[in-house]
């Protein structure tokens, strides 16, 4: 069995948007300015965030809970289902948030998923407008099935 697996992020993209609320602004206006090239995917992202964009652009944004509320684990649980493949997070870096630790696992999970994650406008600039988002892609990730196996066999 092989140590890793490819899987294929297809020509229509899963995004995922997320802002914490001092950066709810910043996401919507650059929904608004991608607004073209948004509307050829499929997006989702928490609760509040999610309303707020749709509100604004008029893009079909499907929400889960907001952040606090279990949002950002209910997007990490997507990503491991493979119906998430990319996610556009603005957090805001000078507040503290009390779901801090719920916003390092979507991170984490993200980076173990081999999913491409914009914390910031301008790798969300770079990201979207990549030749790669009207490309199929493919990425390798660890072949988890042989990690349960190898490690069930050595407890």
């Amino acid at each position: 069995m092989d140590e890793y697996i490819t899987l294929t992020i297809g020509k229509q993209k899963n995004i995922a948007l997320i802002a914490h609320d001092g950066k709810k602004k910043d996401l919507m206006d650059w929904c608004d300015w991608n607004k073209k090239l948004l509307q050829k995917h499929f997006l989702c992202g928490t609760g509040t965030t999610a309303k707020m964009i749709t509100d604004r652009t008029g893009l079909p944004v499907r929400g889960y809970n907001s952040g606090p509320l279990g949002g950002d684990q209910q997007i990490g649980s997507k990503i491991i289902e493979g119906a998430i493949d990319m996610v556009v997070f603005f957090p805001d870096p000078l507040c503290a948030q009390p779901h801090d630790p719920d916003v390092k696992a979507l991170l984490r999970i993200a980076n173990v998923y081999d999913i491409p994650i914009a914390t910031n406008k301008a790798s969300a600039d770079f990201m979207i407008t990549s030749f790669l988002m009207d490309e199929e892609y493919g990425h390798e990730v660890m072949n988890f099935q042989q990690s349960v196996q190898k490690r069930s066999e050595s407890l």
